[in-house]
């Protein structure tokens, strides 16, 4: 008896920390706490700096919807995961004279993808699916499908998930299939999809390959797609004026669409929900969207503080990097400032980098009666939302946003902190430079470092230059820290400074595999110069 309940118990323990897809894993060491620092806003008064931009967001905003006759618009600056500043204009019912306000309710079509994509990405973390799993496992109509070449690899959920999947784009005739069943969306898979490429090979916006999540969404949870993400998403961040379903808003706070057409505006009729709402069925209020953005901005810096889910940060990270490339762009603005535009798409989320910002992350959302923006810088902590009711509006409204907030001085990005390994090794290289000792020098060095070029050679280059500068005194901090293991200094002289450069190599513990010391200053890379 006791021989049989060990094996028992061995098997039990087994289950639980071998990894299973369907079984959740409850049995796995939690890691240790972390040895970085997260990086930190180093400036205490940038929320005040930034409010200052906010009346010139808002009157840029509102000329922007008398120009373009948007019926009605409502915006939203999103920092630090608060909506801290909100912005509204014109009518969200023109036949009834109803104003916008800060609770109207807005489809944000296309923006849904993001919801869908996070519904993935939960499924994935807990175990019930792949992301390179063959998308026909959950979706067997897809079996049938003919791809282009006979080399063509099966369509995977995360091609799906970046556009990759080699499906045409879609636009506008995806907004139309919002109201098709679940039948009629199982028959169109049956009749067969063309491809424009091979599947993994470009990218090409595809409503279709969304529509395709949600029902993998459906099929995976034993729950329809708004269901499950109502559950598992919406409810959890509190986002309780967003639903696929129209007639679930309040009839007094949702916004009608419209299209201005023969210098009046028409109204759209409203689109339902359906099968393909995974691509566009979305509705909700700027609030409610400020919570969910801020739930994306929350996930930066990587730190060790609890985890408030409904989805890690490691994965809502992971939505925001890019999956697909896209070609890149160069040209200049109307005031002749260099633009660059580079980047793809993530997980429900288009990511570029441009002259001014390394990590832009955004999606937009457009249907008939409606235009729609969310848009956020990760390393800066701010976002922005705009909603219009006319067909197509764009993100007009806050196009300047950035723009406007960074003139204020209080734009500014976390600044990376050095671990405990890099001021230890800044140390040691400062009293190496004040007085050398061979033994220290030994002590500091990667394998490499005198390998490269020989520490006799780099003991003279440094008694150089302190014939040069006199006495040097020892540093109190960092001039900057590109990351936790790369750090500059300078060190005050009696003749000059030194400015000193190291990087730490990937050891335990880390020791010095660069080191640079010069009279002149170092040049580092910026944070999204361009050059023409």
């Amino acid at each position: 008896m006791k021989f049989r309940t060990l094996l028992l118990l061995a098997a039990v323990v087994a289950a639980l920390t071998i990894p299973s897809r369907g079984i959740r894993v409850f049995a796995q060491a939690r890691p240790a706490a972390g040895t970085n620092p997260p990086a930190i806003f180093a400036d205490p008064d940038r929320r005040s700096k930034l409010s200052a931009a906010f009346p010139e967001i808002d009157r840029q905003a509102a000329a922007f919807v008398e120009r373009m006759h948007v019926p009605g618009a409502a915006w939203a600056i999103v920092i630090d995961g608060a909506v801290a500043h909100v912005g509204v204009a014109g009518h969200r019912d023109i036949a009834a004279k109803a104003p916008v306000r800060r609770d109207t309710v807005f489809r944000i079509a296309s923006m849904t993808k993001s919801f869908t994509a996070m519904a993935i990405v939960k499924l994935r973390d807990e175990g019930k699916l792949s992301l390179d799993d063959a998308a026909e496992r959950y979706v067997p109509e897809l079996k049938s499908l003919r791809y282009p070449s006979s080399d063509s690899p099966r369509i995977t959920i995360r091609h799906l998930l970046s556009h990759a999947e080699g499906f045409p784009e879609d636009n506008p005739w995806g907004d139309q299939q919002l109201a098709a069943t679940e039948a009629q969306l199982s028959e169109m898979v049956r009749k067969g999809i063309p491809f424009s490429n091979t599947p993994g090979v470009a990218y090409e916006y595809s409503n279709y390959g969304f529509a395709l999540l949600g029902r993998i969404v459906t099929n995976v949870s034993g729950t329809p797609y708004r269901d499950y993400v109502a559950e598992a998403i919406l409810r959890p961040l509190g986002m309780k004026s967003t639903t696929l379903e129209p007639g679930a808003v309040p009839k007094d706070r949702i916004a009608r669409g419209y299209r201005w057409e023969d210098n009046i505006w028409k109204e759209e009729p409203p689109l339902p929900d359906g099968a393909f709402g995974a691509m566009g069925g979305m509705l909700t209020s700027l609030d409610d969207l400020g919570r969910y953005v801020g739930t994306f901005l929350a996930a930066w810096p990587p730190r060790d503080e609890p985890e408030p889910g409904p989805v890690s940060r490691a994965s809502l990270r992971e939505m925001q990097q890019i999956w697909r490339s896209r070609p890149a762009s160069a040209g200049l603005t109307s005031a002749g400032k260099p633009q660059l535009n580079a980047g793809g798409y993530g997980f429900g989320l288009r990511i570029s980098q441009t002259c001014d910002f390394n990590h832009v992350v955004a999606h937009s959302g457009g249907l008939p009666g409606f235009g729609t923006l969310m848009q956020w810088l990760p390393e800066y902590g701010v976002g922005v939302i705009a909603f219009g009711n006319l067909t197509y509006t764009g993100g007009g409204a806050v196009a300047n946003a950035f723009e406007l907030l960074a003139k204020t001085g209080g734009l500014q990005p976390r600044m990376p902190q050095p671990s405990d390994a890099l001021v230890q090794a800044r140390d040691a290289v400062s009293r190496l430079i004040m007085k050398w000792d061979d033994q220290e020098a030994d002590r500091v060095a990667a394998m490499n470092l005198y390998l490269d070029r020989s520490k006799e050679r780099r003991r003279k280059e440094i008694e150089d230059l302190k014939t040069r500068v006199g006495q040097c005194a020892a540093p109190k901090s960092f001039d900057s820290v590109e990351n936790a293991l790369r750090g500059v200094w300078t060190m005050k002289c009696e003749r000059g400074d030194l400015r000193v450069s190291i990087t730490l190599a990937p050891t335990i513990p880390p020791l010095v595999q660069f080191l640079d010391v010069s009279t002149a200053p170092l040049v580092t890379s910026g944070g999204g110069a361009c050059r023409m």
